[in-house]
């Protein structure tokens, strides 16, 4: 790791600083070169966890203090179930910090990309409106359309936990569409009706 000190190092700038004389000569007393070794372990050790905690304040390389950072972030998102796996407790993490929100389709496709759906499109239904409507091209329906839209979900990747790439604890195989629908309603605009039309995994 860049920038921090290993024990060696802690050893032989320890040394520099002994004051002079016989008193401090590890040639005349063997017991202070031990002395020197444990200050150097433990100086070393707690270079290393300040080093650690600098990557801990960012949430792009969080590990051990996911928990405070969800502390301070309102999560774990209900969307992801009572019991979701580390990795994505990791990344809503981080996503939460950069999240900024949106009512566009744009917006509402990343979200479903972020889930698993890459080839996700949105479809807005429009309401029948005399001089704009035409036989053939727009699908009759009634006012309230024109607050529907439909989200075309596409192939799923496979997400799911697999052997050889987990770890002990993981369900293996599991794909759930619930979190998609979950964080899909949540963004919604309250006057809309949304839809979710699923397409088969890849």
């Amino acid at each position: 790791m860049a920038g921090v000190r290993d024990a060696a190092q802690y050893r032989s700038q320890l040394r520099a600083l002994l004051p002079s004389g016989p008193a401090w000569d590890p040639d005349l007393v063997p017991e202070l070169e031990k002395i020197l070794m444990g200050m150097s372990l433990e100086l070393a050790r707690i270079d290393a966890r300040a080093f650690d905690l600098i990557n801990e304040m960012d949430p792009s390389s969080v590990n051990e203090l996911v928990s405070d950072w969800e502390q301070v972030m309102g999560l774990p998102d209900p969307c992801l179930g009572a019991a979701p796996a580390f990795e994505d407790r990791r990344l809503a993490v981080r996503q939460r910090l950069v999240a900024v929100g949106g009512q566009s389709t744009a917006y509402f496709v990343e979200l479903a990309i972020r889930q698993g759906y890459p080839e996700a499109t949105i479809t807005e239904h429009r309401a029948p409106r005399f001089g704009r409507s035409r036989f053939g091209q727009a699908h009759f329906g009634t006012w309230a359309a024109q607050f529907m839209w439909t989200l075309n979900s596409g192939p799923r990747r496979r997400l799911g936990r697999r052997f050889g790439a987990s770890f002990w604890g993981e369900r293996f195989g599991t794909n759930p569409s619930g979190a998609l629908e979950c964080v899909i309603r949540r963004g919604a605009p309250a006057h809309t009706i949304e839809q979710i039309n699923y397409g088969v995994i890849d």
